[in-house]
Parts: C-alpha cells; sequence; structure tokens
C-alpha cells in the first residue's frame, strides 16, 4: 500500500510471565491485526495505581490479572495496520478503552457495559496478552476511541483515568453544589479539575499528604484541608454553615475515611466511591449519618455505564478547550526502557502521574 507505514518484525515489551516482582523487557514478533483488529503504534502509556500491584504480584494482581501478559492499560497510539474487518483507518490517533465488554450478558443487553458480567482487560491479560508497555499493540477496533484533537500524547494516555473522575462527577450532579474529594492522589485531583469544569460552587480537597494537597489547590479546588491537623467534620460544618457538605466523592479507600464521611454529609446529598478498601467498611452509627440522611449512594468503575465513547468525549473537549489542565497531573516521564526508575519513582510517593514512552 502506498504510503503504508514500515513495522518491523520485533518489538520491544515489557512482560509477566511468572510470579514474581517487576516486569522484563523483551524482544518478542510484532503481531498481525485479524478480523477488526488494529495494530498501534503505542505514543504513550501512563501507569495506575492496579499497575503497582501487577508489578509486586500480591493477592489483588491474582485477582485482577491473569499470566501471561504486557501490562499498561492507560495507553494512546497510532494506527498503523487494520485487520479486514476493522473500522479505523491507518494513520488514525486513538486511546485504548481497557474494559473489554461482551456485549451478550444481561449489563450489556441494558447498555451497562462498564459492569459487564464477562470483562476482559487490556493490560492485565484478562482476554487478552497485550498492554500498552510495548513498542506496538493489537486492538479491536470497538474499544479504540478515535481523537479528535491534537492534545498531547501524554495528555492523551491520562484520559482514561480522568474518565473514572468524570464519570463520578457526572453521578454526584455537582451543578452549583459544594463538593467534598476525600483522597487527593491521581483520581482525586482529576476529580477536582472536572467538577470545577463541571459547575460546582466550591471544591474542597482532603488528603493527609501536604504534596498532594499543593496540587489539589493547583487542580482547582478553592479550599484544602489536612485531616491529619484537623477535623474534617468541624471544618466542613464550620465552612457550610452546620448544614454539612452536598456532594462527597471518596477517592482514598481508606477505612477510617469511609467509615466518617457520612457525618459531613447534608441531608438528601450525594456520594460517590471511587477508592478501593483493601480492609473491611464499618459505618458509624448508620441509621443517623446515612439511613435518616435520606442520602444517595453511588460506586463508579471506568467510564460511563451506557456509553464510555461519551465520557472519553467529554474529557478530550475539557483538556483541548483548557478547562481541565490534564499536563499539571503528569509529574514524570521515562521511556519505557527505564521502567525500573519509573516504578520505584512512584513507590516512592513522590508522583502523581507517571507517563513512559515504549518509542524511547
Amino acid at each position: 500500500m502506498a504510503g503504508a507505514v514500515e513495522v518491523p518484525g520485533k518489538m520491544l515489551a515489557l512482560m509477566k510471565r511468572e510470579a514474581g516482582e517487576s516486569f522484563k523487557i523483551e524482544t518478542i514478533p510484532v503481531p498481525n491485526p485479524q478480523g477488526d483488529e488494529v495494530l498501534i503504534k503505542v505514543d504513550a502509556n501512563a501507569i495506575c495505581g492496579s499497575d503497582i500491584n501487577l508489578y509486586r504480584w500480591n493477592e489483588i494482581a491474582r485477582v485482577i490479572a491473569a499470566l501471561p501478559f504486557t501490562p499498561g492499560h492507560e495507553t494512546t497510539g497510532t494506527v498503523v495496520r487494520c485487520g479486514p474487518e476493522a473500522t479505523i483507518k491507518e494513520g488514525q490517533r486513538v486511546c485504548v478503552e481497557n474494559h473489554y465488554f461482551c456485549g451478550k450478558c444481561y449489563q450489556c443487553e441494558h447498555q451497562n457495559f462498564s459492569i459487564c458480567r464477562n470483562m476482559n482487560q487490556y493490560g492485565h491479560g484478562k482476554g487478552t496478552p497485550h498492554g500498552g508497555c510495548s513498542e506496538y499493540s493489537i486492538v479491536p477496533s470497538k474499544y479504540c476511541y478515535q481523537l479528535k484533537t491534537n492534545i498531547s500524547p501524554a495528555e492523551a494516555a491520562c484520559l482514561e483515568p480522568m474518565g473514572v473522575a468524570h464519570n463520578a462527577i457526572e453521578r454526584l450532579e455537582v451543578e452549583d453544589e459544594d463538593v467534598l474529594v476525600i483522597g487527593c492522589g491521581p483520581i482525586g485531583v482529576l476529580v477536582i479539575a472536572v467538577a470545577k469544569a463541571m459547575g460546582a460552587r466550591r471544591v474542597f480537597g482532603a488528603d493527609i499528604n501536604p504534596r498532594q494537597l499543593d496540587l489539589a489547590k493547583q487542580m482547582g479546588a478553592d479550599d484544602v484541608i489536612n485531616t491529619s491537623e484537623h477535623n474534617l467534620r468541624d471544618v466542613i460544618m464550620e465552612k457550610t454553615n452546620g448544614n454539612g457538605i452536598g456532594r462527597i466523592c471518596e477517592c482514598s479507600g481508606a477505612p477510617p475515611a469511609v467509615n466518617t464521611l457520612w457525618t459531613s454529609l447534608r441531608k438528601g446529598g450525594n456520594v460517590v466511591l471511587i477508592g478501593l478498601p483493601k480492609q473491611p467498611i464499618h459505618i458509624e452509627d448508620p441509621l443517623t449519618n446515612v439511613v435518616f440522611k435520606a442520602v444517595q449512594i453511588r460506586t463508579v468503575h471506568g467510564r460511563s455505564f451506557n456509553d464510555f465513547r461519551h465520557t472519553w468525549e467529554e474529557c478530550e473537549r475539557l483538556v483541548a478547550e483548557g478547562k481541565v489542565k490534564l499536563r499539571d497531573v503528569i509529574t514524570h516521564e521515562f521511556p519505557m526502557s527505564k521502567f525500573e526508575d519509573a516504578f520505584q519513582t512512584l513507590f516512592s510517593g513522590k508522583a502523581c502521574k507517571i507517563v513512559i514512552y515504549p518509542q524511547q
């Protein structure tokens, strides 16, 4: 084909073939796309918190992943080859929707794709060995979001976690409401930015890490609360004239935070849970703090339930229009050859989002 991109026969990829810490860089064959698949040249891949579990191969990893696989699911790239049934053209920049839904189960039949009963996952070895920490990768067309603007590869890679934040904020209904975001890690600060962009009146960020609270302010928080120094409920009640806050997004997953957030919530308020608790949750005085308050409780998994492309489109628009400064969340960038340095930087607690470049 005239003008076709030349693709090598071999490529570098991170691999996890057996239980144990870390990954290995291997030279493996470049796969050929079949059916509706496309081969993308990976431009960037951001590291997620779940990748830490995969790196360490802990108990969580053994639940969410299957050996062998290439890690990386916050991925963007350019289509360089197409299978015979592909619906995307060569040269198109795409992001990967990493939740591979079946399209046949009860949830999928009712358009709830992000909670598919038979969910597989790109970058986790679930239903596909492929992932974004490789020079080239195979993705079915239906799981590709086609970028419409010229946002940078690093920003495009981070649209995936931003989509989780956007989904949460849409479900919270934040316009003209005060919002409390508990946990100002990568997802939390993105929730703050999206909440402001979508019309929240005031946004408060709560965390125990001063560095993350500084980033929360940079991403748009009107005020921040260091919960290692201040009682969260007391501060919120003072700032809301004793009414409590109308919207809470819990992003930390810390059981003490989940257990007590209800005391800061206004009667009739909304809560969305994003954080992943690693221990049991025991709500204090559920009768008074939850039932009698007539609150709405929701959880979020991935992008929008019934149309994940809506989430991707809205996130790209907010970034392209400068309403969300996604670049500010990216604190470190590494070539894939330095992946070990990237993970050690993440383990140090000094990073927010880290982007890896497989072509470097």
